[in-house]
């Protein structure tokens, strides 16, 4: 699907007008100090900027909202990332002695990318989504915020779309924040359901009897598998889709005939109730290492998308069908740069090279 008329050539033009004007700093800054539950609370939690040029930035932090308006405006970072609270100031981390320097806090958080899902949708591939494959997201973010709030009792979830291809889930209750390795990797664990890579054919695996939490999940994905998988991606209308759908559907809901094996027919009422096929299609597709780690960083809400120019919005789960990724806020401005935001502009690029100069330093992999 197009975008609009944004154009990544004016993002260094657009962003220094984006973070003096319409970024949400008051509102950012009492998500993130949580009413300063304790010292230092925020001034010990790492941001990472990506600058111009992939010039990436660790380990910032700042002792106050206006040092972080006055940096993120003069740096004007094509994307934000937010790590963990740590033992120390994270910008001091160098000076610190060897080994004391220690993640301690992170909300528990999800990304889900359309890109893995590949396999099961037809209209769109890589990085490319549409109306029709998004439902995909829609049906992720239903069952993960249940199981979240029903199975584990989380009540403060941020929902947000990436601005590209996919969805963050911000957990921000106190005792998701203060979860340990491996809880993290035990709720990841307990959300996941496909296994196996793209040389795995059947991803899922169900045991007997069947999970609640699987049952209540199938209730969801029922109510969008017939318009997704049937209608929306056609899955019985391809000779290539036909045999996948035929590879993971058990033999006695087949059509017994003498036809070879892709001119065999399903049965819809029964493919309609074949679990493992309904979950293999629109089950979540977690990234768990990303949820796993406490010190793993993930894109901030209202960062920019910079090659679709889209923000990265959070999701009102209350109206969840009714959210368009192709209408949400673009940075691209609906009314010519006025004098003083063009000085400013000028400005802000000397600043951005005097700091990639002072700065070009590159951040320890993720």
């Amino acid at each position: 699907m197009p975008l609009s008329d944004y154009d990544p050539a004016s993002l260094p033009d657009l962003l220094p007008l984006y973070y003096r004007r319409l970024f949400p700093f008051s509102q950012y800054y009492r998500w993130l100090n949580y009413g300063g539950v304790q010292k230092n609370y925020f001034q010990n939690r790492e941001f990472s900027f990506t600058l111009k040029d992939d010039i990436y930035v660790r380990y910032q932090s700042f002792s106050s909202q206006i040092e972080l308006e006055k940096e993120m405006q003069k740096m004007n970072p094509y994307k934000i990332d937010i790590g963990a609270i740590y033992s120390h100031r994270p910008n001091q981390h160098n000076t610190v002695k060897s080994g004391s320097f220690q993640a301690l806090e992170k909300e528990l958080v999800f990304d889900i990318d359309m890109t893995d899902y590949d396999d099961v949708r037809s209209c769109c591939s890589a990085a490319d989504i549409c109306s029709k494959c998004w439902t995909l997201m829609t049906i992720a973010i239903r069952i993960l915020d249940r199981a979240l709030r029903e199975d584990f009792g989380f009540k403060h979830l941020l929902w947000v779309y990436s601005g590209r291809r996919g969805v963050h889930c911000w957990v921000c209750d106190e005792a998701a924040r203060k979860l340990t390795v491996a809880a993290r990797s035990a709720v990841a664990e307990y959300l996941s359901l496909i296994k196996g890579g793209e040389e795995t054919m059947k991803k899922v695996v169900l045991m007997d009897p069947i999970h609640p939490f699987i049952r209540a999940s199938l209730a969801v994905v029922n109510k969008y598998f017939l318009r997704y998988a049937l209608q929306d991606q056609d899955i019985l209308g391809q000779k290539e889709s036909v045999e996948k759908v035929l590879a993971l559907t058990p033999e006695d809901i087949l059509f017994n005939n003498s036809h070879p094996l892709i001119f065999r027919t399903v049965s819809l009422s029964k493919l309609k109730h074949s679990f493992k096929i309904m979950l293999q299609y629109c089950y979540p597709r977690l990234d768990v290492n990303v949820s796993k780690g406490v010190n793993h960083l993930l894109k901030s809400p209202f960062s920019v998308h910079p090659k679709t120019g889209r923000i990265s919005v959070p999701i009102d789960i209350g109206n969840l069908d009714a959210f368009d990724p192709f209408a949400v806020p673009t940075i691209s401005l609906d009314r010519p740069m006025e004098a003083e935001d063009e000085e400013n502009a000028e400005e802000t690029k000397e600043n951005d090279k005097d700091a990639a100069d002072r700065r070009k330093i590159r951040g320890d992999e993720v």
